[in-house]
């Protein structure tokens, strides 16, 4: 199953090759267009145009619905949480036929085509499913691997796949004479249409199995190990070939995308591969320098003060903050200094201040004529 694993995004956007700001029109022709490319049927056995067809496809679902494009334009993939898809990236979301009437449903030649089709050609390939896995901050940074549950429809145990009660199977359509397609002549154009008696299989269940109601497939819950590569961000998409629905008449299974979301940290904010963090220190420490020892992501760290650290100044430890996806290498972990005043000074402290004031130079004071002349010279 590790070889199947692919870590992706896509800006949706880019994918249907639009503007942010495409309309209605705009959007079903570019996604029109990118369907005709690399429609399965126009690409036969090219796994490559099955992948850009199904992001077509996935792109068109969100930004043709106002509130997901909304979520999407605002937030990301992160946005869209459980409304990014259907029962998959594109399972329900896009009807074809809306855009494309019965462009792959029929059929046209010129009074030479061939009555009915291969059983390959009703096949059915199963549903994208997605699962929505949220992991702490440290297994995003290090990686982890998670049991997960989820529900798919497998090959009916009760009927064995057949779809009926007796176990015959199913027999020929009467219809379409187990052609999944009912011709007619329109002119000089031979036409089919999909059978709606039984869908275009070319075959009819007649005592139809009650566990599935004679589809052969059933919903059952199944047991995964996701492995999360380390250095994943938040909405990260990993693909597990061939883990989704499985197919209808033998078609293939669907797939698998596990979303991940990651919880935040008590000290650390990521900023790509960057960690940051916040180090109080006091008025002394930062006039004289100090060293101290702060917990990294990954093990303590020691870090050198420098006398006269200014408040705000950021110290960077190069190779300590999160690894980056997929290569080698690092980020950094930056450590932002922060001078805390005591809001409150007791006798002695008081008395100490007030001589470290009168040691101080002259031109330090706010009424030093050259610090004022210093902030004229400022607003002026």
């Amino acid at each position: 199953m590790g070889s199947n694993t692919r870590v992706s995004k896509a800006d949706y956007y880019e994918v249907l090759g639009v503007s942010r700001g495409a309309n209605d029109q705009e959007l079903k022709s570019a996604y029109r267009k990118q369907a005709l490319k690399y429609h399965p049927d126009r690409n036969p056995g090219d796994h490559t145009a099955e992948e850009k067809f199904k992001e077509a496809s996935e792109a068109y679902q969100v930004l043709s619905d106002t509130d997901k494009r909304a979520a999407y334009d605002r937030y990301g993939h992160a946005g869209l949480g459980s409304q990014g898809f259907g029962a998959g990236p594109f399972a329900g979301g896009v009807d074809i036929g809306d855009i494309f009437g019965d462009l792959f449903g029929e059929m046209f030649s010129m009074g030479g085509m061939p009555r009915g089709g291969s059983r390959a050609s009703r096949q059915q390939r199963g549903d994208d499913l997605r699962f929505d896995l949220t992991i702490d901050f440290e297994d995003a940074v290090f990686g982890t691997e998670k049991e997960v549950k989820i529900r798919r429809l497998e090959t009916c145990s009760v009927c064995s796949g057949r779809g009926s009660a007796s176990g015959r199977g199913p027999s020929v359509c009467s219809h379409c004479q187990g052609h999944g397609q009912i011709r007619y002549q329109q002119g000089f154009f031979s036409v089919a249409r999909t059978c709606g008696a039984c869908g275009g299989t070319g075959s009819v269940i007649g005592d139809p199995c009650s566990a599935c109601r004679g589809e052969g497939r059933a919903a059952v819950e199944i047991k995964l190990n996701v492995k999360v590569p380390p250095g994943v961000e938040e909405g990260t998409r990993i693909r597990y070939a061939g883990e989704g629905d499985m197919g209808r008449v033998g078609g293939p299974k669907g797939d698998l995308y596990v979303i991940l979301s990651i919880r935040p940290h008590d000290y650390f904010e990521r900023h790509g591969q960057d960690l940051h963090c916040v180090l109080p220190i006091s008025f002394p420490q930062a006039a004289m320098g100090d060293e101290f020892e702060i917990p990294g992501i990954d093990g303590p760290v020691n870090i050198k003060i420098p006398e006269g650290t200014q408040s705000g100044k950021e110290l960077h430890i190069r190779g300590r903050g999160v690894p980056h996806l997929n290569e080698r290498g690092k980020g950094d972990l930056i450590v932002k200094v922060v001078v805390q005043i005591p809001r409150k000074l007791n006798r002695v402290q008081r008395e100490l201040v007030a001589k470290l004031a009168e040691s101080m130079a002259v031109e330090n004071k706010p009424t030093s004529p050259g610090l004022m002349e210093k902030m004229k010279d400022l607003f002026s």
